[in-house]
């Protein structure tokens, strides 16, 4: 096998991860080395913002540095929180979370950005200062009463159902466009939304950013 390219901390979760997701090796055409950060759970990463995690994920980070990766990204939006501190301790290129390209997609696109997130009652503005995005006019929405979404990827208590959730996606998004006319495009925060970005596109035509469309523009210049 090819050496990797890409290092991926991964969240200590159960869920099936279809090809699209970050967790699934399939998503990416290039080869990817991934490292499990055991004490990173939902709760303590998405729900609790837990600050004791940054050591294990340096550790873990420093793991896929030395096997050889050029690059290093997560599988959780919410670690923007961490970002600085994390890549204070790589020698290579380190980005925590999709929400780092906010302030690239609000220059391009000239106004604001629409946030859809796994769960909006935990993203703070220290999440979006992390990602260099604090001062930068967002309109965010979150799956958060979204039962299929929740049960499976936050809270883990059901099996994915993908026909649900592209259907909860697309409410979503409808709902975000209707209470904020003004967005001009989308960042995707959740790395478990990419296989539903054909869903999106079904009822928007704005641009859609997310964790793959930043994993391949970083890889491909590596």
């Amino acid at each position: 096998m090819d050496e990797a390219k890409l290092g991926i901390l991964m969240l200590n979760t159960d869920f099936y991860r279809p090809k699209g997701d970050i967790g699934n090796p399939d998503t990416f055409s290039f080869p990817i080395e991934y490292r499990l950060v055991e004490k990173a759970t939902i709760d303590h990463v998405i729900k609790w913002g837990d600050a004791a995690l940054i050591e294990p994920f340096i550790e873990s980070a420093k793991y896929l540095e030395k096997k050889g990766a050029k690059a290093i990204t997560t599988s959780c939006g919410f670690l923007s929180i961490f970002q600085q501190e994390i890549q204070n301790q790589l020698k290579v290129p380190f980005f925590a979370s999709s929400l780092i390209q906010i302030p690239l997609v609000y220059k391009v696109t000239g106004g604001r950005i629409g946030v859809l997130t796994a769960r909006k009652v935990s993203l703070t503005k220290q999440h979006l200062e992390g990602a260099n995005a604090g001062d930068i006019p967002v309109a965010i929405e979150g799956m958060d009463d979204r039962l299929a979404f929740t049960a499976a990827i936050v809270d883990e208590t059901q099996e994915l159902d993908m026909e649900k959730v592209s259907l909860e996606m697309k409410e979503a998004v409808r709902l975000l466009i209707y209470k904020y006319p003004d967005i001009t495009a989308i960042v995707l925060e959740c790395t478990n939304m990419p296989p539903y970005k054909h869903a999106i596109r079904e009822v928007t035509d704005l641009p859609v950013f997310d964790i793959t469309s930043l994993v391949n523009y970083v890889v491909k210049e590596l």
